[in-house]
């Protein structure tokens, strides 16, 4: 039996790399994220494939062949922005993480309500999506029982993509984490909202908020955002980075070195305090890219 198992494992793991690639000699890709448990592709002809949640097989999106400008991918489910400025989004799991008809929610994309045009940037979170307007703002769906959609309620759940809370204008980027949110303005500020008991939204307090709230420090000459499990971190003009919220060693105090359990304000990172050029952070870890095309995390 043990014998018929590796066999087994080694058929499989064999289909998947001749799979992968069949694909990577037809395809050329230009854009990857990675959820909970599973993993986009973009393709140079605008396609999407995924693989992950049960399912090792890198496999076409249905109806997402062409006409993708960017995906995203949450907890259990992935958005895509169409060349059009249209949102679209499915899943594996729970009906309820984006705001589409939920008798039409599953694997298959749909149309996000109200967001069929007009999209320039979008962030799958946890459970819940926001989109970035032509108009710079911001619009927010899906779970919101900590305020992580910005809507100034913490209602259960929210099935249409609701305004943020003074961010009918002006924000230039979003990200969202697990289960709060953050903006970067035009000016270079930082604002956030949603879960906050370790400090995630950087206000210098541990109250969670339903709408958005300034980053403490963070005003102006911020060019980048990333936002993860509990804690969010920012890349200034400068190359410098800041991170705030939950720290299992995420981010270090500057001064003494010292992992503390969480900073409720933007701490420096060590050793990257000039010279990164880009940012990601994850559940519990972050990286940045640096003007060397070194990676550090």
């Amino acid at each position: 039996m043990k014998n018929v198992s590796r066999l087994f494992l080694f058929a499989s793991v064999l289909a998947l790399v001749l799979n992968s690639c069949r694909l990577a000699r037809n395809t050329t890709f230009v854009a990857i994220d990675s959820g909970y448990d599973h993993t986009c592709v973009l393709t140079k002809a605008g396609g999407v494939i995924c693989w992950g949640d049960g399912n090792t097989t890198p496999t076409e999106i249905t109806g997402l062949t062409s006409g993708v400008k960017a995906i995203s991918a949450g907890f259990n489910h992935t958005c895509a922005l169409t060349f059009t400025g249209g949102v679209k989004c499915w899943q594996g799991g729970n009906s309820q993480d984006f705001g589409i008809d939920l008798q039409l929610a599953g694997p298959i994309p749909e149309d996000v309500i109200g967001l069929t045009s007009g999209v320039t940037a979008i962030s799958a979170g946890g459970f819940h999506t926001c989109a970035l307007t032509s108009s710079g703002g911001v619009k927010c769906w899906g779970a919101n029982a900590v305020g992580q959609l910005g809507n100034g309620s913490t209602s259960q759940f929210v099935a249409t993509p609701a305004d943020v809370v003074g961010l009918a204008s002006g924000a230039s980027a979003i990200s969202a984490g697990s289960e709060h949110t953050c903006a970067l303005t035009v000016d270079g500020a930082v604002k956030c909202w949603g879960f906050n008991s370790y400090g995630a939204l950087g206000d210098g307090t541990t109250t969670g908020s339903a709408t958005p709230v300034n980053v403490v420090g963070l005003v102006s000459g911020v060019s980048a955002i990333s936002a993860g499990g509990e804690h969010t971190c920012a890349l200034t003009s400068t190359g410098e980075v800041k991170c705030w919220g939950y720290n299992t060693g995420q981010d270090d105090h500057q001064s003494d070195g010292m992992n503390d359990e969480f900073s409720a304000i933007p701490v420096d990172v060590i050793g990257l305090t000039k010279g990164a050029t880009a940012i990601s952070v994850g559940g519990g870890h972050n990286c940045a890219l640096t003007g060397q095309g070194e990676v550090k995390c």
